[in-house]
């Protein structure tokens, strides 16, 4: 990795850490999720970086995937379970870090993600399976009485791209990719006091384009036009023209343009906490982008 390059991942997570700690201190029974949401983003953009990602809030048994919808009502209550989960880009370099905000009663389990990310990340250096990092996370969490998330995996990053090579595992599996110098790294644990399996909700406020194909529906090539600059970079139904916007998803939906992202949920009643830093392996380690402070 360049020099340059190494700098716009740090820069890009000095700015992601700030801001998800500013962020969850806005977090408290009675608060506007929509105007949490609205502001956390803000602050994105005001320090001169793009959104990498919508911020990701998810509640209680929700572990990741949603975010505020346009004229949102919902909002916080004592006892409640937030993830917020933000990605900040500078020229396409990506910091993805996450944080659980607990609002009464789910101490231990916060303390279960945060500290099996500890123990994932005191492991990275070169020649490293993701498999032992995923095997030390779940011992982690599964030796504080939780389950981690099997369906749900850490990832490398890449110019304007979230997801890619390598999957950083939540538990132990067979093989895995070996970490090498230079690889920009995403680890997410999440712990639950569920069935230790994430499925899909019906609710769906986050795309993302995978595809460039004509399309003829005026609405739907309104989208394409507000999204053009996101180079393939998630966005929010929340941030497009609200006029005929369902028929326009669902038209770049249907016709494989977009990806939809639904909001990832466990058992109904269940609670899910996340932690999440991004890393750049170095010969002999690794830097965290995204620590705080």
């Amino acid at each position: 990795m360049k020099d340059e390059e190494l700098e716009q991942y740090l820069e890009a997570g000095r700015i992601a850490a700030r801001t998800l700690h500013a962020g969850a201190a806005m977090v408290k029974p009675g608060r506007s999720v929509l105007e949490v949401v609205d502001g956390i983003e803000a602050m994105i953009l005001e320090a001169g970086a793009e959104i990498a990602f919508p911020l990701n809030l998810s509640f209680n048994e929700d572990a990741a995937h949603d975010t505020a919808s346009a004229g949102d009502e919902r909002t916080f209550s004592a006892g409640d379970l937030i993830k917020l989960d933000l990605g900040v880009a500078i020229d396409g370099r990506i910091a993805d870090t996450a944080l659980s905000v607990d609002l009464s009663g789910h101490d231990a389990l916060v303390a279960a993600s945060a500290a099996a990310l500890d123990r994932a990340i005191a492991l990275v250096r070169p020649g490293v399976t993701a498999s032992e990092l995923g095997a030390a996370i779940q011992a982690e969490i599964e030796g504080r009485g939780f389950l981690p998330v099997a369906n749900l995996t850490g990832h490398g990053l890449a110019p304007y791209q979230i997801h890619t090579a390598p999957t950083i595992p939540n538990v132990g599996i067979a093989g895995g990719a070996v970490l090498e110098e230079g690889m920009a790294i995403a680890i997410e644990p999440f712990a639950t006091t569920g069935s230790g399996r994430v499925s899909d909700r019906m609710r769906t406020e986050i795309y993302q384009q995978i595809a460039i194909k004509p399309v003829r529906l005026p609405s739907a090539k309104r989208i394409l036009g507000e999204i053009r600059e996101r180079r393939g970079m998630p966005f929010s139904r929340r941030w497009l023209p609200q006029e005929k916007v369902e028929i326009a998803l669902s038209t770049l939906l249907k016709s494989g343009v977009l990806y939809g992202y639904p909001v990832l949920h466990d058992v109904a009643g269940s609670f899910v906490s996340q932690a999440e830093h991004t890393l750049i392996v170095t010969a002999d380690g690794c830097i965290v982008t995204t620590h705080h402070g």
